[in-house]
């Protein structure tokens, strides 16, 4: 896993950052740069290769813009084109991937938040020879689908490492904030942390596609439960809902969540947010494109069957700064 690990950061460290991005809501596609780049035989050799990502984002989800544009500056750089959809509903999801099946993509990139609902779709790429990654969710089970590799965190792990430091804060009440129904990593992530935490844990259900409704969720379960000491968000927009809820609430609970954006470093700055596990988005769409060329053009079989982690990092007020610049530039 160090060896694997290791070529991860070192394929980050050589990325070259340009793309060209489509507006379309919720599809992209990044143009191959073999033309535009003098000297590069890597860019060259996969000047006529396509890979598709498709995920479960909602529309204007912060953390997949992150994931899409690691995607796209990682196919400039490789000189590789990747096309993007997302759909929340895994039925319209699995259409997007047998739609990228038949128009004969030569790689697969999908997140698997409800892997029972994309299992179809999913063997049938691997049935058609095309190599699949998966990212963010479903690590638990890319290996009985047929992936070669999935790149993300484990979401257990990373529920149990913010349960830990719910903890060590002495916090008694938790809620773990759910914000799309079905998706067994955030399932993972609460179970996770209800592990760790060793007091009374429960779930708390809300839409991240109105985050107005969210916040008013939030809100009520706070005033209703007013013992509730810590508020576990898992991603930066319901964290940043659940501090305005906190004030909404009068309530003096303890938040920490998953995932990081400019207003969550900012949150982590002032104190009002204890801390976030940084998933680090940008290598979950920058490292499949560089694994997926390998395959195609070098029968280069990244990760050796096993996960690539991308995470969890702990970011608290003690070591923000060292990653804000990144955060902030959307490269994290």
């Amino acid at each position: 896993m160090r060896r694997i690990l290791a070529f991860a950061a070192c394929a980050l460290s050589a990325m070259t950052l340009t793309a060209c991005t489509n507006d379309a809501p919720n599809t992209t596609t990044t143009s191959s740069a073999a033309a535009t780049q003098q000297g590069s035989g890597s860019t060259s050799e996969g000047a006529d290769l396509t890979f598709a990502m498709v995920t479960h984002s909602a529309q204007g989800d912060a953390f997949w813009d992150i994931v899409k544009s690691g995607g796209e500056d990682a196919a400039a750089t490789m000189g590789v084109t990747m096309t993007y959809q997302a759909d929340p509903d895994p039925a319209q999801q699995s259409i997007l991937i047998t739609n990228a099946i038949a128009q004969g993509v030569d790689g697969l990139i999908v997140s698997m938040a409800n892997p029972d609902g994309l299992k179809e779709a999913i063997t049938a790429a691997v049935d058609a020879k095309i190599p699949v990654i998966t990212i963010n969710s479903g690590i638990e089970r890319y290996k009985e689908f047929g992936a070669m590799t999935h790149v993300g965190q484990s979401e257990e792990l990373a529920g149990e490492t913010a349960g830990e430091q719910f903890k060590a804060a002495g916090k008694k009440r938790m809620i773990c904030v759910i914000h799309e129904a079905g998706n067994i990593g955030q399932e993972q992530r609460c179970a996770g942390a209800a592990k760790t935490f060793g007091g009374q844990a429960e779930n708390l259900q809300v839409d991240i596609s109105d985050l107005a409704s969210a916040q008013n969720t939030i809100t009520a379960k706070l005033q209703a439960t007013p013992d509730i000491d810590a508020v576990f968000t898992l991603n930066g927009s319901i964290t940043s809902a659940a501090l305005k809820s906190i004030g909404d609430a009068s309530s003096s609970a303890m938040i920490g969540g998953i995932d990081l954006d400019a207003d969550v470093v900012s949150a982590i700055k002032d104190g009002s947010l204890a801390f976030a596990v940084d998933q680090q988005p940008y290598a979950q769409g920058w490292l499949p494109v560089v694994f997926l060329k390998q395959k195609v053009i070098d029968a280069m079989d990244t990760g050796g069957g096993q996960p690539v982690y991308s995470g969890p990092l702990v970011v608290t007020k003690d070591n923000v700064e060292q990653i804000a610049d990144a955060i902030q530039r959307g490269k994290h």
